[in-house]
């Protein structure tokens, strides 16, 4: 058996740091674009499901294993759906050393094709382990594997919704363009360490980036994320800090679907967190066709696409417990500027699909010889109460009346909404942001929930044409708010 991973070691003069894979990034940028999906042989590419899932890593040659450190390191393999290799490295003091790539790592099950693969042909891509939930046992906890997808999880969950790097012409006519990671640089950790530092280096045929990822496991794990970004051409729509999850459906759709399951999805909700102190649910569906919304968001305190229902009841799904799938909520630093968070929801017809992608998109796009640096963390977590701390939107039910209107029932719960007196009810602030010319609020009622002690907002919309009908409710007392903003597009 070889060892855990064949170092071939290259010496710099000067320690190694995140500004050398920045200016790495500010190099590349000024060539042009090379895709290394070509040093892959065809025949990787055509493996089969089966032949690739075949090929298990060893975990017994985990990079630090034998070293005894709190982060370990198992590698993925090339082939099929991830066609360009990945370049890995570690920087241990300073000195940057490369992990070089061997069959000898890898059980390839009853596949015969080890001898062929060209040497040190890099990997797909990698995931780390940590003790997150006993010190005995190293869980996964974060896995970077296709373009520039990265997902975590906290202490309590299952893998679900995914992270990016960057978006590129999201459901643009012309196209999606995938940047993707080409290069990472794994930072040694001390035997003490309770946290991870991963350099990667981003290309694509519009932009290179350089990022730094600190990786923080725990009941909720946090990924702080630096990012700069050079732009080798003019980019149509820009999509940054973008996140991807899977929505069938759930209680508030109203398409059909032979399925045993009451709801079906990763994430049920897009929260939103303005400059002004305001903060905005908006939940997902499944719609028939393409739907494209656009919260305008000046400088952005944060987003997040959320799990929030968190009952086995609501799902019955034995398998992919999808009540334990992690919520991730992306605090934003520094000034980003004027845009909007963009939220897309793509029509599916099974829960294989990522459907749901939410960014930020600025007002001005940009251009060939521009620079973007950001800042930002990802928690990935299963339930927090302070993410609004007041209350908040558990349920979004609908039907059509007989009269023409659709019918929204919303649910808001909160300890303080809890308090209140069933015969005092508060005030329901309700709006057609999309104006009176599509639609009307003709009736409403406010009532406290008896048995869970929430609160409940019926309001009836009847459409004054075929566009769509933009809504927003709140619930307060005076000039308290006392939830966060219910917001909701209404397809007639």
């Amino acid at each position: 058996m070889a060892v855990v991973v064949a170092m071939c070691v290259g010496r710099s003069a000067s320690a190694f740091s995140f500004a050398d894979v920045v200016e790495k990034a500010r190099a590349l940028a000024g060539q042009p674009f090379h895709d290394t999906k070509e040093r892959v042989p065809q025949w990787m590419l055509d493996m089969t499901y089966d032949q690739w899932r075949d090929i298990r890593f060893r975990p017994e040659q985990s990079l630090w294993r034998k070293e005894n450190l709190p982060f370990e390191i198992q590698f993925f393999h090339l082939g099929l759906y991830y066609p360009r290799p990945v370049s890995i490295n570690v920087v241990d003091r300073g000195q940057v050393e490369h992990v070089r790539f061997s069959p000898a790592l890898f059980d390839y099950g009853k596949n015969t094709f080890a001898e062929q693969i060209p040497d040190d042909i890099g990997f797909a891509g990698f995931r780390v382990h940590y003790p997150i939930k006993t010190p005995t046992y190293k869980d996964e906890v974060i896995v970077f594997l296709g373009a520039s997808y990265f997902r975590a999880l906290g202490r309590d969950q299952i893998y679900g919704l995914s992270a990016r790097g960057l978006a590129i012409d999201t459901v643009e006519p012309e196209g999606e363009e995938f940047p993707y990671f080409i290069e990472f640089w794994l930072v040694r950790p001390e035997p003490t360490a309770t946290h991870l530092v991963i350099y990667a280096l981003m290309d694509s045929s519009s932009v290179s980036g350089a990022y730094q990822f600190r990786v923080t496991p725990g009941v909720e794990t946090r990924v702080d994320v630096e990012a700069h970004l050079f732009f080798r051409k003019n980019v149509k729509k820009l999509g940054l800090a973008p996140l991807t999850s899977m929505f069938f459906h759930g209680e508030n759709t109203t398409r059909c679907f032979n399925d045993f399951r009451p709801e079906v999805h990763d994430s049920d909700g897009l929260l939103l967190f303005s400059r002004s102190g305001e903060w905005l649910w908006r939940p997902l569906d499944n719609p028939e066709h393409i739907h494209v919304s656009a919260f305008q968001l000046d400088d952005p305190r944060g987003f997040g696409l959320l799990q929030r229902d968190r009952d086995f009841e609501h799902y019955q799904d034995l398998e992919a417990r999808s009540e334990l799938r992690p919520s991730a909520w992306q605090e934003l630093y520094g000034n980003w500027g004027a845009g909007a968070v963009e939220l897309i929801e793509l029509p599916t017809d099974s829960d294989i699909h990522d459907n749901i992608v939410a960014y930020w998109r600025p007002r001005e796009s940009p251009r060939q010889g521009d620079r973007k640096d950001l800042r930002y963390t990802i928690y990935w977590y299963g339930d927090d109460p302070t993410r609004p701390p007041g209350g908040r939107v558990v349920a979004t039910r609908q039907e059509r009346t007989k009269e023409g209107a659709q019918r929204f029932v919303v649910d808001f719960a909160g300890d303080e909404l809890r308090k209140l007196d069933a015969g005092n009810p508060p005030e329901a602030v309700l709006t057609v942001a999309s104006g009176p010319e599509s639609g009307e609020i003709i009736e409403h009622h406010v009532v406290k929930n008896p048995v869970n002690g929430s609160w409940r907002v019926g309001l009836q919309v009847l459409p004054r044409s075929k566009r769509p009908v933009e809504l927003r409710a709140f619930l307060r007392r005076g000039k308290d708010v006392l939830t966060e903003t219910w917001s909701y597009t209404y397809l007639p």
